[in-house]
């Protein structure tokens, strides 16, 4: 199993420039394969009304910027966003990048995170329940990837998404399409990552409820006849500046519990060098 190593930058409570630096920087490491901004349109740490940047306009620039980081939101909340306008954006990002996006998609904010749900009702977004989110990423998944592929134009008459004559020109430089990659960890989740995902993500915490995780998806891959090794897993840790050891040992115990592919969420401020730091205090050290 080869494990990938990238980094998360939350653009909150940040500068432009302290994301641009710290991107710059790691583009140049090769122990760095992959960087994340996340998708939120008000912050969800710190101070509340503090600066934040929109994920998917930033990841363009960012794209733009770099030349071998493959790059993504983890992830994109399919709440804010129409999929075909979505499917557009991603296009866009993956031509502006060479063929460098992952493609980072999931329900929406959990109604268990306040400081993510209040953003809905400041924007003008309807908020439905966790039944509706995750049929709506199930059918957003299906039209993305549709419109990514398809030859010609094609109608979606679904539940929750209607489309017309709905069509992708240009299509991705990546073929058939950039990777999806599904985060989330509830049952109904998994169920659309079995379905649609080439990469699953977790947002870290328990290890051990992600291994069960993990197992659930298997489960999920064998009832509809699709190899579980054929959806990466991937899970995002966060990064102690002050305790470096205790991440070394968190990426350890998650590396043996089957994930190749590893999330390291940066805490701002950035210190300087930082991304040199966790290829020599993190992953090679």
């Amino acid at each position: 199993m080869t494990t990938s190593f990238g980094i998360m930058t939350a653009p909150m409570q940040v500068d432009y420039q302290d994301v641009q630096r710290v991107w710059r920087e790691a583009d140049a490491i090769p122990e760095i394969g992959h960087a994340w901004l996340f998708d939120h349109l008000m912050p969800i740490g710190g101070d509340p009304d503090g600066p934040i940047l929109e994920g998917w306009t930033l990841l363009g620039a960012l794209a733009a910027q770099t030349e071998r980081l493959r790059l993504g939101l983890l992830v994109t909340s399919n709440r804010f966003r129409p999929p075909a306008m979505l499917a557009k954006i991603a296009t866009t990002v993956d031509i502006v990048s060479g063929g460098r996006l992952d493609f980072g998609i999931g329900a929406g904010s959990r109604p268990s995170v306040p400081m993510a749900r209040r953003e809905y009702e400041a924007h003008g977004l309807p908020y439905h329940d966790a039944a509706h989110a995750v049929g709506s990423l199930a059918e957003a998944c299906t039209i993305i990837r549709r419109l990514w592929t398809e030859a010609a134009p094609f109608d979606f008459p679904g539940t929750h998404h209607q489309l017309t004559g709905a069509f992708g020109n240009p299509k991705p430089v990546q073929r058939p399409h950039p990777p999806i990659v599904i985060g989330g960890r509830a049952a109904s989740t998994l169920r659309v990552v079995a379905e649609h995902a080439d990469v699953w993500n977790i947002p870290g915490g328990d290890l051990d409820d992600a291994v069960a995780r993990s197992a659930l998806l298997d489960r999920y891959c064998a009832e509809i006849d699709r190899d579980p090794a054929s959806i990466t897993r991937s899970i995002h840790l966060g990064v102690s500046y002050e305790k470096p050891e205790d991440t070394r040992d968190a990426i350890a115990r998650a590396v043996d519990a089957g994930f190749s592919h590893l999330v390291l969420g940066l805490s701002a401020p950035y210190p300087v060098g930082v991304a040199q730091w966790v290829a020599d205090e993190l992953i090679t050290g």
